[in-house]
């Protein structure tokens, strides 16, 4: 389940009398999983649920205006600045967003409309959190399609600029209500004390992240004490490494240009790839297989070099950042990556837990799931690989000469390198249909032959046989599974402020992948209308809340008091403090976290514990830029950043120096292939 691999190994063939019978099993065990062909085969579609479940109906926990209500949101509420708008209530619009989305209330639908053909698929800025305090929002979108010729458009301009309007504090209110600070933001919402003015130190990530920050937004000309939260300082989240946004802005595509955005501060979060991440669980995976062969404990050195803990400990810390500007900038934050369904719905669901005691209720993390993974999109069938691979069998003596699948090319020290050998790949190809990306909404491949297996097979194809579909394994990746392992630590770190526990969070990785409901099957919220999801299925909540009382901590305490040490509303996750959910993988706290025996150390006993990294990489207004390293702007390391922009520059002069010409067909193909790179 968590390997996305099936060895002979493992298999217990102690009862099959010899060989042939055993290949037997094992072809048996392939033939059911990877050639069902489509979805519709899947258990979920003929699973009957007993007793307890047949009286209840997770379909309706979710009602997308009864959240908006919830957050102040309503076509006869107060207006907060908002209105939902119904453009995409036929999912003609965007066909892999909600049909409801929240908007600013000054931006009409015909803005909406040509806003949308500047994002890749159409996926433009839209609400998915209002804080009910200091009405500051987050939003989430796609990437912008810039391309290597600057595009820019007026109407996302002028969207981003009115919702990170919605909201200006009262001088006096703020006063009120906030305490002074140094230039250096506080740490947590738990802070009483004055700061201590002090150097940002290695130690201390969350001071040298406000301290890039407050290098791109002070006047160093204004020497008037400045008062906590009366200067907003609204961000532009891309989730993404620099040279991975570098290398999509040569396929049309990219990130902000801050020169059309000077009313925000961009930053760059520097969190790896859906590649990285798989090979990155693979490699936990191996380390725990080998202790399997053994009496020893899993290898801490094996373990630590999967860097698992290091992704995690980056998006907890990226969730960080978001919710202290919304929180205690009283600053709006929109959140993009490039699709806008992975980094990006895991870093606003992470923030929304961070900064809502409703979503760390059941119910609430429910109603997180559903609206910011569920209906706002993501990939689950594809990351999933719910209808396996034969890639993903192998028999053990067949498979020592090295495992093929292993991807290095992501993961290894030399990330600029490899992002632009990616870049290079679709460089050596005429790209005579580049001048029209912005014509195609930014979709690299069509959205209908990219989902074509999710949708009610026809009666024939061309050759007379039925559609049939397996995982493409290179879009594989764990992206739900770390937003729930970066859920238990949070939980961990805060034993008494969620209403649900360690096992609930187990229980529903292990129903992704079961297959036994129809939750999470389909990629959003059109493609479970089309396939009659809600009709043929049953929800995966129906499991949990008939038997409820299994999965709720009993050491929740509901009390909010912002006044009381420990009962503050907002959370925040403790720094570089990552560590294994053991309970998942089937091993105890000691063999996973307990101190590794001498030989696995790989410090001295002595020796100071690493320093927790920041996973703020880059820093970018539209006067300065701070490790950025972004064109036009001083960088902290302009060599690495010369040296990359003149590769990507080589790069675009050989787009017109092969005479090969390419149908559309091709090219979409293409660069369907460099966005699944840079993903």
């Amino acid at each position: 389940m968590l390997s996305y691999g099936y060895y002979a190994d493992s298999l217990d063939l102690s009862t099959v009398p010899n060989e042939k019978k055993a290949r037997d099993v094992y072809d048996s065990i392939k033939a059911w999983t990877c050639k069902l062909g489509r979805v519709e085969k899947l258990y979920a579609f003929s699973y009957q649920p007993p007793q307890p479940e047949k009286e209840l109906n997770g379909w309706e926990l979710y009602d997308a205006r009864r959240e908006w209500r919830r957050l102040g949101i309503s076509e006869k509420g107060t207006d907060r600045g908002w209105r939902i708008s119904t453009i995409n209530v036929d999912y003609g619009f965007s066909p892999t967003y909600p049909s409801l989305l929240a908007v600013p209330s000054s931006i009409s639908d015909n803005t909406l409309n040509y806003a949308g053909r500047y994002r890749s698929r159409v996926r433009l800025p839209v609400l998915t959190y209002l804080h009910s305090v200091n009405n500051c929002s987050i939003t989430r979108s796609s990437q912008p399609l810039v391309g290597v010729r600057g595009n820019r458009s007026i109407q996302d301009e002028k969207l981003l600029l009115s919702i990170f309007s919605t909201s200006h504090s009262s001088p006096s209110t703020s006063q009120t209500h906030s305490a002074p600070r140094s230039r250096q933001s506080p740490r947590s919402s738990e802070d009483t004390t004055p700061a201590v003015s002090r150097e940002p130190s290695a130690l201390d990530p969350e001071r040298l992240e406000d301290e890039m920050l407050a290098r791109t937004n002070v006047d160093e000309t204004v020497e008037e004490p400045r008062v906590y939260g009366a200067q907003q300082h609204n961000l532009i989240v891309d989730a993404r490494p620099t040279v991975n946004a570098l290398a999509m802005q040569a396929v049309g595509l990219g990130s902000e240009n801050m020169d059309h955005y000077r009313f925000a501060t961009k930053v760059y979060l520097g969190i790896d790839n859906i590649h990285v991440m798989r090979d990155s669980l693979n490699k936990v995976i191996d380390a725990l297989k080998e202790s399997d062969l053994t009496p020893l404990a899993p290898s801490r050195e094996a373990l630590a070099s999967s860097k698992w803990l290091k992704h995690i400990n980056g998006l907890l810390d990226g969730a960080s950042i978001i919710a202290r500007q919304v929180a205690l900038q009283h600053s709006h934050v929109l959140i993009h990556c490039s699709d806008g369904w992975d980094r990006t719905s895991q870093l606003s669901a992470l923030s929304q837990l961070c900064l809502d005691p409703y979503y760390r209720t059941l119910e609430g993390f429910i109603v997180l799931v559903e609206k910011d993974w569920l209906s706002f999109g993501h990939m689950f069938a594809h990351r999933s690989g719910f209808l396996s691979s034969e890639k993903w069998f192998s028999i053990e003596n067949e498979r020592i000469g090295g495992d093929s699948n292993n991807r290095q090319g992501f993961s290894n020290s030399h990330a600029i390198e490899n992002a632009l050998l990616s870049a290079k790949g679709f460089f050596n190809k005429d790209n005579s249909s580049r001048d029209s990306i912005a014509d195609s909404d930014g979709e690299l491949q069509p959205y209908e032959a990219a989902t074509a297996h999710l949708r009610k097979p026809t009666a024939s194809t061309k050759s007379g046989k039925e559609d049939k579909s397996t995982t493409k394994v290179k879009e594989t990746s764990p992206v739900f599974h770390q937003f729930l392992d970066a859920t238990y630590q949070l939980i961990y770190q805060n034993p008494s402020r969620f209403e649900f526990n360690e096992r609930f969070l187990r229980r529903l990785l292990y129903h992704l992948y079961s297959c036994q409901y129809g939750t999470f099957l389909f990629n959003n919220e059109k493609d479970r209308l089309d396939n009659h999801v809600q009709e043929r299925t049953r929800s995966v909540w129906d499991y949990f809340l008939s038997r409820r009382e299994q999965f709720v901590n009993p050491n929740y305490d509901p009390v909010i008091d912002d006044n009381v040490r420990g009962k503050e509303r907002l959370i925040l996750p403790k720094a570089g403090e990552a560590r294994w959910w053991h309970e998942l993988f089937g091993r105890t706290n000691a063999e996973m976290n307990g101190r590794p025996p001498p030989a696995q150390r790989t410090h001295h006993p002595l020796s100071p514990s690493p320093a927790p990294a920041t996973v703020l990489s880059g820093v970018e207004t539209a006067d300065s830029a701070v490790g950025a390293g972004v064109p036009g702007k001083v960088a902290d390391n302009p060599a690495a950043t010369n040296g990359a922009l003149n590769s990507l520059a080589a790069g675009v002069a050989a787009l017109n120096a092969s005479g090969r010409k390419s149908s559309g067909t091709d090219m979409k193909e293409v660069k369907h292939q460099m966005e699944v790179e840079m993903q």
